[in-house]
């Protein structure tokens, strides 16, 4: 995937990859490593391995007691949900904190890790998922430490996601979703990865239009979502995935999820009944 050409006329340096999470795609890809082997390297950061262990003891994982070690939580939490954890850790580390960002990084926590655990049900990569979920809305970051106030202003102004994205291409020539590919790129994250979080406002569009009743103009139609529709089965199932959890963790009614699954479910071969029910389940899981 090309990097997109708007991004060219922005002044934005992404943060290079910090070289533990280098390593840990790495291991990730490797049919020989193991629990020993990922917990060992997260160890050789301190700094990471403590804020590892803090954050599994927090009430998002809902573990029955306190774990002291990043062993002792890679038991707990397996070797995906540990290392996606710790890209977590990585990504937030890689920009400077702000309010923004901080709300911003609780809820990619959130959607990775109930896209990832609901992956597991749906014949869709666990990993893939949970970084895609994870750098769902990446760039953000990129244009908060490009343009922190006057960004931050525009997010709040803006009615609703569409509306952000608008207001981002006319502000900058290029919206965080292409960011945030731009990212995925950068950190050399899978490209099915990067083509979702590119895609994103793709879906988010043909929803618009089905939202409004337009569903059924079939020009309007064909242009929002064809971008998507044309992809790869794996892209197409990450951004279904993607878009029924934010639906999910935006507090929409178990009936509204139900209709979302059998509109979006079909798209990508994914059973209805199925996407919802594993939704529902990871979701639910999230501590408060």
């Amino acid at each position: 995937m090309a990097i997109d050409p708007a991004l060219r006329n922005l002044d934005i340096d992404l943060p290079a990859c910090p070289q533990v999470l280098v390593k840990l795609s790495l291991l990730m890809h490797d049919e020989d490593a193991n629990l020993q082997s990922i917990s060992s390297l997260i160890e050789t950061d301190m700094a990471l391995a403590s804020a590892v262990v803090r954050t599994v003891n927090s009430a998002l994982f809902g573990l029955m007691r306190r774990v002291e070690s990043v062993p002792e939580a890679a038991r707990y939490l397996g070797t995906r949900e540990v290392s996606a954890l710790t890209f977590e850790i990585g990504l937030r580390g890689a920009f400077p904190p702000s309010p923004l960002l901080t709300a911003l990084w609780a809820r990619a926590g959130k959607r990775g890790l109930a896209m990832g655990r609901a992956a597991q049900a749906l014949d869709i990569d666990p990993w893939l998922a949970h970084t895609a979920g994870l750098f769902a809305e990446s760039g953000q970051a990129a244009l908060v430490a490009h343009d922190g106030p006057t960004y931050e202003a525009l997010v709040t102004l803006a009615p609703d996601a569409l509306a952000q994205l608008q207001a981002e291409a006319a502000a900058y020539g290029a919206t965080h979703a292409a960011l945030g590919a731009a990212l995925c790129q950068a950190w050399g994250l899978s490209g099915d990865v990067a083509t979702s979080v590119r895609l994103r406002p793709a879906v988010l569009r043909s929803l618009a239009v089905a939202d409004t009743g337009h569903g059924a103009d079939r020009d309007a139609g064909d242009e929002m979502s064809a971008p998507w529709l044309t992809e790869s089965l794996s892209v197409q199932r990450l951004l279904v995935l993607a878009a029924v959890v934010d639906a999910a963790l935006d507090g929409s009614s178990d009936a509204a999820l139900a209709r979302l699954c059998a509109a979006l479910g079909a798209t990508a071969g994914l059973d209805a009944a199925l996407l919802h029910e594993a939704v529902v389940a990871s979701v639910s899981r999230l501590g408060e």
